[in-house]
């Protein structure tokens, strides 16, 4: 997760190789039914390189984590990399990224991203929107949320060829906040969500699953982040909580 570039579901997580690292993949998840999650996107930068993950919330747009940087392609319809899909995918290129104006690298602090595409998607069975959730003051800790992705599903490991997901639950801020958990380095913020697993079986998102969505009760609850590693107990993924504050910073923009 930052879980950066790839979270690989563990989740929804996104793609992201950053989790304090940068890339994530979804940890104790399982492959999900072929194109059961039509709003999920998969990013390419530059290089060709598939690193994050990412949410269709509108035909024109994908929203993203900001540290997902260097952004130049979107793939969507997409369930297993190995297999061409031709009937099922649409590529878009990306022609705009706005960061929000107030993300800090360091803190992780609103690490929220949109990109938009050259071109309006057609949406269809194996593509289609999101919709954004209306405002709620939070997410309370012990909601169970589902992420998802193509990220790696262990610690230094590669991208999942077929995406994944895992349900995580949602942790309150001051244990993750506790000595035992992320002991203010960095700080877990109000605009912030940590989730994680509470029993035996790890449950997480990972490398390249950053950008990809949070779900929680069939609503988009937040955008993977980041994480220490992946798959720790006390190190859960961290996500950008979608709060009142960032969907109108988000409705601005697209309008």
């Amino acid at each position: 997760m930052l879980h950066y570039e790839t979270v690989g579901l563990g989740v929804f997580s996104a793609l992201l190789c950053l989790r304090f690292g940068d890339c994530a993949e979804v940890i104790g998840g399982q492959k999900v039914k072929p194109h059961s999650l039509p709003h999920m996107a998969l990013l390419e930068n530059s290089k060709g390189t598939r690193v994050c993950g990412g949410t269709l919330i509108h035909p024109k747009w994908i929203l993203t984590a900001a540290h997902c940087s260097d952004i130049k392609k979107v793939l969507l319809g997409v369930h297993d990399l190995n297999e061409e899909e031709k009937n099922f995918r649409q590529v878009q290129k990306v022609t705009k990224r706005v960061v929000h104006p107030c993300y800090d690298n360091n803190s992780k602090v609103n690490d929220i991203m949109l990109l938009k595409l050259g071109r309006p998607v057609k949406e269809t069975l194996f593509v289609k929107l999101l919709p954004l959730p209306s405002p709620v003051s939070d997410v309370p800790a012990g909601t169970s949320c589902l992420v998802a992705g193509w990220g790696a599903t262990k610690n230094q490991g590669g991208m999942s060829a077929v995406l994944r997901s895992v349900n995580v639950t949602v942790i309150d801020r001051m244990e993750c906040n506790s000595p035992t958990f992320y002991n203010f380095k960095p700080i877990i913020t109000n605009s912030m969500l940590c989730a994680g697993y509470v029993g035996k079986d790890p449950a997480d998102s990972c490398q390249g699953d950053s950008g990809g969505p949070l779900v929680c009760g069939g609503k988009f609850g937040g955008v993977t982040s980041f994480g220490d590693k992946c798959g720790i107990k006390h190190k859960p993924g961290v996500y950008t909580f979608l709060s009142e504050k960032y969907l109108k910073w988000i409705k601005k923009i697209i309008k």
